[in-house]
């Protein structure tokens, strides 16, 4: 049986990512720290790891990250907590933020959704 090479699947056609496959998208050190994996309609998932410093800026749309290996202090607007492995760390559309203090093997899934500007809170009426 001969095996048939596979075209490199688009981030818009994936259902499915490793996080093997992801951290293989990243370049060696002192390269770009981030790399697109999925996309379908608004939502956009990166895998992240920042080395030394993380330069982030505020982002126009709604972002979470899921900590996959690491830890260290996230800054989030006026507040900083520490995190680790599986913490869940949501950040609003124009909210400051970035990773302090945080190890060496940091790396974290991204997860941008929604419409620049970010979702509006609603309560019920």
């Amino acid at each position: 049986m001969h095996e048939i090479a596979a075209e490199p699947i688009s981030p818009t056609e994936k259902r499915h990512v490793t996080l093997a496959e992801a951290l293989a998208h990243l370049p060696a050190p002192g390269g770009e720290r981030f790399a697109t994996v999925l996309e379908h309609g608004t939502l956009q998932i990166e895998i992240y790891a920042p080395r030394g410093l993380d330069p982030q800026q505020p982002h126009p749309r709604d972002e979470g990250y899921v900590v996959v290996q690491g830890s260290g202090e996230f800054i989030n607007g006026t507040t900083r907590h520490s995190f680790g492995p599986g913490d869940f760390l949501f950040v609003p559309a124009g909210v400051e933020h970035r990773f302090v203090n945080f190890t060496d093997d940091l790396a974290v899934w991204v997860i941008f959704y929604g419409p620049e500007g970010g979702e509006v809170f609603r309560t019920e009426d």
